[in-house]
């Protein structure tokens, strides 16, 4: 099986090709192409050195041929860099507005770059690899698998770790492990909440709401205080935090005097000029930015004081992990139960058939189906909703380039 990355020399494709490579998945071949041709060399020596020796890694420096009769190809694309990040966040911050990567002005001016990139690889994807499984981890995800939705592409699933990575928290607050647990979770990307949590048939999330130790320690980060949890009976995903406490994420912000997007330019930046090293090993130096990064996540807009420690089960969530899971599931026909990003076909009662959800979904040799969660609690069915129409004419501005649909 042939597997290609488009985006390959983004900072990740070395953990996705060794988890790829460490699975039961007949892969002969890792695909890599990407328009900066430095870098992919770069990324293509260090994702070679990690994958197993069975699996060849290539680069590519034109589509086509990256593509070309591929089983399943990954989108991971960051048009202008994490640069063009730093700057949509600091203008953002400039005008007393919350912007970051997927929310605010800075996810809508991310999703306009990316959305014509994204929906043009995937046509030509249609004529060279017409079998393929799109795979997409292009932010902001939600909308730009919509944008592919819409152009035709009916074999395209989003993936994003965020709903997984909660899932472990809260499987570890119960004292149980994540296959015992079957998690009630709907909403968009990046706008979820855990609305249950189902253990040997019971729910189980009843007695956290009097516990705030326990509610206080779902999050990595000091993001949601446990009255507020207690008085939502959800469990968000962190990036409500941005809808909840806009102001205080704003104001942390410019207290640090940067952005998320500034931070990991730097890190990258960083990891870049040590790997064209020498005397620096390049998977120790992989790593440790791995760790650096991850430590820094959410830092900012909590207003951590410190780096922020990892869970000892983050090695259980991840991208990669996902991706591997879907990967899997098609190819052997698992069925396994995976939260992806898919069209809703009814599965959210509150939002339209062809609008793309965030739901745990079946995953078989079809593709994704999305398990039916009915109707979102009233509480946040507003919110829900009227993220979903920023999203509807966010979309249809990027594939249209329409004004009126922009300003909407």
């Amino acid at each position: 099986m042939k597997l290609a990355i488009i985006g390959g020399a983004g900072v990740r494709t070395p953990l996705l090709v060794n988890g790829l490579c460490r699975s039961d998945v007949p892969i002969r071949e890792i695909a890599l192409y990407d328009t900066d041709l430095a870098r992919l060399d770069v990324v293509g020596r260090l994702a070679a050195r990690v994958a197993s020796p069975t699996v060849g890694v290539t680069t590519h420096s034109a589509l086509d041929p990256c593509v070309a009769d591929a089983a399943f190809v990954f989108i991971s694309i960051r048009v202008g860099g994490i640069d063009s990040r730093a700057h949509d966040e600091r203008v953002s911050l400039a005008h007393d507005i919350l912007g970051q990567e997927t929310v605010g002005p800075a996810g809508f001016a991310m999703a306009l770059r990316s959305i014509p990139a994204v929906v043009a690889y995937a046509r030509r994807i249609a004529e060279l690899a017409p079998g393929a499984w799109i795979v997409n981890f292009t932010n902001p995800v939600g909308m730009v698998t919509d944008a592919l939705h819409r152009a035709g592409c009916s074999r395209a699933i989003g993936i994003c770790d965020t709903p997984t990575e909660l899932f472990e928290d809260v499987a570890h607050a119960l004292g149980r492990p994540t296959a015992d647990c079957t998690f009630d979770y709907l909403g968009l990307n990046h706008l979820g909440w855990l609305r249950e949590v189902y253990v040997d048939g019971r729910p189980a999330l009843a007695p956290l709401w009097s516990q705030p130790e326990r509610l206080a320690a779902l999050h990595r980060a000091p993001l949601f205080a446990p009255s507020f949890l207690a008085d939502l009976r959800l469990l968000p995903t962190e990036y409500l935090v941005y809808y909840y406490r806009p102001a205080d994420v704003r104001d942390n912000m410019q207290r640090a005097g940067r952005s998320r997007g500034a931070v990991v330019s730097a890190l990258s930046a960083e990891l870049f000029a040590d790997l064209g090293r020498v005397d620096i090993d390049p998977v120790t130096r992989y790593e440790t930015y791995l760790a650096a990064r991850s430590a820094g996540y959410m830092q900012i807009e909590s207003g951590a004081s410190a780096p922020l420690t990892p869970s000892p089960w983050a090695a259980l969530t991840g991208y990669d992990k996902i991706a591997l899971a879907v990967v899997r599931a098609i190819h052997f026909n698992t069925g396994a139960l995976i939260p992806l990003d898919v069209p809703n076909r009814g599965a959210i009662r509150d939002l339209d058939d062809d609008d793309v959800v965030e739901v745990p979904c079946v995953v078989n040799a079809n593709g994704a189906w999305p398990l039916a969660t009915g109707s979102a609690p009233a509480h946040v069915r507003d919110l829900l909703r009227r993220v979903r129409a920023y999203e509807r004419a966010t979309v249809e501005a990027a594939m249209t380039g329409d004004r009126a649909s922009a300003i909407a």
